[in-house]
Parts: structure tokens; C-alpha cells; sequence
């Protein structure tokens, strides 16, 4: 007895194939909402039991251990920040101005920072702090 056997042309299934490029899309969308953009300089921030996540544009300010007041990694003079500021609230008016400061930085630098944002017409501002693992009393 001869057997026969008849040569079918390959093909490629689709259904398999859309599946994993939905998987890695998936994978991909979650992998990049899961990053967040930090554009300020690194300090070691104060903790609160109260630190919420901000989800709009925002403007980093930063205030080094040593008082250097620093706009997105650049460093600014105390006298050229208010008008940097007012410059940065002109380009997008609906920004937050997101304030971090090291936590030996003396009250009086936070303070004018703070008094120099608001004279640059900045709606929201928010202070940036460590969330603390303890539970509230």
C-alpha cells in the first residue's frame, strides 16, 4: 500500500499573533504610566502622613541643602527667580509649581521662595514631602 502525501501550502494564523501584540501593548501602556517624570534635583525631603501624588504639568522648584534655589536642574539666583517664575507662569498658566526642599533648608529661604511663586502669579503650588510609614494616632 502507497501512501500519499499531499503538500499543503504553510500559513500563518493571525489570531495568535494579534493576541501577543495586544499583550505587549498592554505591557507597554502600563510600563509608561507607571513612570514618573521627575525633572527636579535630588534632596532629602521631610516626611508628612499626608503626601498626595500630583497628576498635572508642574513646575520643580528645588531648595539644596545649602539654600541654592534650582528651576528643572537649572540653578537660578534669588535675584532672577522671580522673574524667571513669571516668565514660567506666562508659558503655561494652568501649571502647579511643585516646591521641594531639603529638610535642613532654614524656614526664612522656603519662605521667600514660596512669597517669590506667588508674586509670579502661580495658582497652585504644592510642597513636595516623603510619605511617613507610621500610622496616624
Amino acid at each position: 500500500m502507497k501512501l500519499r502525501f499531499v503538500q499543503k501550502p504553510a500559513r500563518i494564523e493571525l489570531i495568535p499573533l494579534v493576541d501577543i501584540i495586544f499583550l505587549l501593548l498592554v505591557f507597554f501602556i502600563y510600563s509608561m504610566l507607571s513612570m514618573a517624570v521627575y525633572r527636579g534635583i535630588p534632596v532629602t525631603l521631610p516626611k508628612a502622613q499626608t503626601v498626595e501624588a500630583a497628576k498635572e504639568r508642574a513646575v520643580f522648584i528645588t531648595i539644596d541643602k545649602t539654600g541654592q534655589v534650582f528651576v528643572d536642574k537649572t540653578l537660578i539666583r534669588q535675584n532672577e527667580l522671580l522673574g524667571f517664575l513669571k516668565r514660567e507662569q506666562t508659558a503655561f498658566p494652568e501649571a502647579t509649581a511643585m516646591i521641594s526642599a531639603d529638610g535642613g533648608v532654614p524656614y526664612r529661604v522656603f519662605v521667600d521662595v514660596l512669597d517669590k511663586v506667588r508674586l509670579a502669579g502661580f495658582k497652585k503650588v504644592s510642597m513636595e514631602a516623603k510619605l511617613k510609614k507610621t500610622p496616624l494616632p
